[in-house]
This record gives structure tokens, C-alpha cells and sequence, in this order.
């Protein structure tokens, strides 16, 4: 996964995984005897972090039931994550699946209704466990425009847990347009509306509550639709 983006990095930090090969303070641990794991070899594995597939379990289930969540998992070839869930990086060709199912096996109000959800639950994580408190007072302190450029550098540094092997770009800026090419979440679907309501569900609960109370995502290009890019705007 590349990331591009014209800003400097910060002092704001959002914790990584340490079991996705990084530690929780900014180092690296052995995955493998005599060899070290970094943030490069999961971007090229493409990986993507455990909650696109916890959370969207638990919107299943908040939204539709144990049977429903059983129903989708299943489509997906997924159904042991269900019982036991992933606790590292996962192949994000699961992601892939388990969002095409989505589509597949419930109708489409329903389908955005459950990525939506899973989003939101997802930026609630990274909130309560991966964004450090004190970053998160000093972005509610600052002006809207310097906290949405302090969180999207944050967000552009730690892209490769989310995008996988496609291309994160970050324009900062009212409003913030974030874009994903060779985006995992649509990969290979065609359709005639943007699909990635995950993605955009996420940036919209971390800005609202970090930048601004009146903060709202829409994805406004998707590579379901033919476009080049998965482009979400984020204003407030």
C-alpha cells in the first residue's frame, strides 16, 4: 500500500497493532525466528486490520441477529471468525469477500445499513483504543481546520492498516478529500452507486468527534461505478 500526501508528520500518533508486526511504541517485533516484520511486508502481503471484519460481524448482529451474521459469514467462507475473531492482520482478499457477500446475500439498503454500522463501530475502536488521549484533547482544543489536517496526517501514516496493497492520497484542506485506488472494499464489483460506505462511516466518526461536531463523509467517486478512485469528502 502507498501513501502520498504533501503534509509533514506529527507529534499525533495513532497506536499500531502490535500484533500486526509493529509495537505498541512505534518499534518493531519478530514475527519469525531470525527475521523482523515491518510495515512493508504487510503492505505488500496486503493486509488489513482485524476490526473491517469484527465490527462488521457485530453490526450484523446489533442490526439483523445471529442468523444473519451466520448467513453472510458463511457466503464468505468466513464462518470461523465468527466463533473465534481474527486477533491480526487479516488477508484483506477476505475483506474483499466478506463485503462482496454483503452485497450478495442481503439487499442493498440493508447491505450499506451494515457497512455503515461496521464503520461507525470501527472509528469507536480506534477512538477508545488506538488514538492516545491526550491527542485526542489537544484535536478538540484546536480550530477545525488544524485538527482535520493533525488527524489526516495521522490517518495517512497509518493507511497501510486499512487500504491494503491499494493507494491512500490525502488532500487536506474544507473540505478533506481522502482517496483510495485499487480500493479492497469494491474490488471486482460493478455497480451503480459508491459501495464503500465502511471507509466513509469511519472518517466521518473519527472528524465528528475529533474535528467537528457537524462533521459528514460522503464518497463521492467509486471504482464500482467505473471512476479511477474511491473518493471520500469529509466537511464540516
Amino acid at each position: 500500500m502507498r501513501v502520498s500526501h504533501g503534509a509533514s508528520q506529527t507529534a499525533l500518533v495513532l497506536k499500531s497493532q502490535p500484533e500486526a508486526g509493529v509495537s505498541k511504541n512505534g518499534g518493531r517485533h519478530a514475527t519469525d525466528p531470525g527475521r523482523e516484520q515491518d510495515a512493508d511486508d504487510l503492505h505488500q502481503a496486503g493486509r488489513i486490520g482485524p476490526n473491517a471484519i469484527i465490527q462488521t460481524a457485530e453490526a450484523l448482529r446489533l442490526l439483523h441477529g445471529e442468523e444473519a451474521a451466520r448467513c453472510v459469514f458463511a457466503a464468505a467462507r468466513l464462518d470461523t471468525y465468527l466463533a473465534t475473531p481474527p486477533a491480526a492482520m487479516v488477508d484483506e482478499a477476505e475483506v474483499s469477500r466478506l463485503h462482496r457477500a454483503l452485497r450478495t446475500e442481503l439487499d442493498d439498503e440493508t447491505a450499506r445499513a451494515v457497512s455503515t454500522g461496521a464503520g461507525r463501530l470501527t472509528g469507536a475502536y480506534l477512538l477508545a483504543h488506538r488514538i492516545p488521549g491526550a491527542a485526542q484533547r489537544v484535536l478538540r482544543l484546536l480550530p477545525a481546520r488544524l485538527a482535520s489536517r493533525a488527524l489526516t496526517r495521522a490517518i495517512s501514516a497509518h493507511a497501510w492498516t486499512f487500504a491494503g496493497t491499494g493507494t491512500f492520497t490525502a488532500r487536506p484542506g474544507r473540505p478533506t478529500i481522502y482517496q483510495i485506488s485499487h480500493c479492497p472494499l469494491c474490488r471486482g464489483h460493478h455497480g451503480d452507486h459508491a459501495i464503500c460506505d465502511f471507509y466513509a462511516a469511519t472518517f466521518e466518526t473519527l472528524f465528528a468527534t475529533l474535528v467537528h461536531p457537524d462533521a459528514h463523509a460522503r464518497e463521492i467517486a467509486c471504482e464500482a461505478w467505473g471512476d479511477e478512485a474511491c473518493r471520500f469528502e469529509i466537511d464540516w
